[in-house]
């Protein structure tokens, strides 16, 4: 079966924007961004596998996993180039499909990508993976961003609503130990990715990252090689697509003009 996605506009008449959502979040997540892109820019928001729609597809894990299946997926609908962006896991499904079919992939927008260091606040994002009520998962989401940015509640309701679905929390709880897989129990590390291999690749790529990201630490984007643009925004924490949008959209935007 195809992974649930928005899907918004043709896209066999133009490469369409790929969006992935960053670990515990969905689609939806989006919706602000998509509407700020160009009118007739076609776009598949993807519910990554274990998420929302796509809650019981195949490729429920890491990153890896990930991959793997939005690309069969494109494959299934027909979409054989496209831009791609992703928040953190996201970032780094989106930074692996690129590696592994990089004539696939025209332009890479990466948000505070997983995968670029070993350290990751793991006990925070614990704390909103596995929140019992929305209570907490509104504090949770808080540590999560800069201390001056709010969730509004009907986010957090959504996103409350999501884990409500029976077998939400084991899936979430799969691929929280997928990103942690391998490392020990007192010293919890992510996977990292070959970014000098993703250094050498042709397409553009634009990294944007927090300042103030709690998540995964913004030095993780130092020392990248040159070919990678590498954004650091003042005032914001992991949750860019929520904290500015307007600046995520208008790199969106610029990728989108990118040619063959």
């Amino acid at each position: 079966m195809a992974l649930a996605a928005i899907m918004r506009g043709d896209s066999q008449a133009a490469a369409p924007l790929v969006l992935l959502h960053g670990f515990g979040g969905g689609a939806h997540v989006w919706r602000e961004v998509m509407a700020g892109l160009p009118r007739g820019a076609p776009v598949i928001a993807y519910d990554l596998p274990g998420h929302g729609g796509s809650l019981r597809e195949d490729g429920i894990g890491g990153a890896g996993r990930m991959a793997k299946a939005v690309l069969i997926d494109l494959e299934r609908r027909g979409v054989a180039r496209c831009h791609v962006a992703g928040h953190s896991l996201g970032g780094a499904t989106a930074a692996l499909m690129a590696l592994r079919e990089p004539q696939r992939v025209k332009s890479l927008t990466l948000l505070a990508p997983g995968g670029f260091g070993p350290d990751i606040h793991h006990r925070a994002l614990a704390d909103y993976a596995f929140a019992d009520s929305a209570a907490a998962l509104q504090t949770a989401l808080q540590a999560m961003t800069d201390p001056g940015f709010r969730f509004g509640e009907e986010a957090v309701r959504t996103l409350w609503a999501a884990r409500q679905v029976p077998g939400a929390r084991e899936a979430l709880r799969q691929v929280f130990e997928a990103i942690l897989a391998g490392s020990p129990p007192d010293d919890r590390r992510q996977g990292t990715l070959p970014l000098a291999e993703l250094g050498r690749l042709s397409m553009p790529c634009h990294i944007l990252w927090g300042l103030k990201d709690g998540i995964l630490p913004v030095a993780q984007a130092d020392g990248l090689p040159e070919a990678i643009t590498v954004e650091r925004i003042a005032g914001a924490g992991h949750m860019l697509i929520d904290e500015c949008p307007d600046r995520v959209t208008q790199i969106l935007r610029a990728a989108l003009a990118v040619g063959d």
